[in-house]
């Protein structure tokens, strides 16, 4: 998969996890620019793409991303 693919991915699963499909994703893209993503639906978020990807991340990993673009990142790299 290639980081626009990842993206697009993504983007399906915060439509489901924060039940907004008005929701627009790119790399910059960061819970500031997201009314529904909270300290609680990161979790959700996190636990989903973790689940759709087979991956499994680190405290630090997620505590290390200031975007989107970076977890994206960190998808590619495991």
């Amino acid at each position: 998969m290639n980081k626009d693919e990842i993206l697009a991915k993504l983007t399906g699963i915060f439509h489901d996890e924060l039940d907004n499909d008005a929701i627009v994703l790119n790399f910059e893209t960061t819970a500031e620019d997201i009314e529904e993503w909270d300290s609680l639906s990161h979790i959700q978020l996190i636990v989903a793409v973790e689940k759709a990807f087979k991956v499994r991340f680190t405290s630090s990993e997620i505590q290390s991303w200031n975007n989107v673009g970076e977890m994206i990142d960190c998808i590619l790299s495991k």
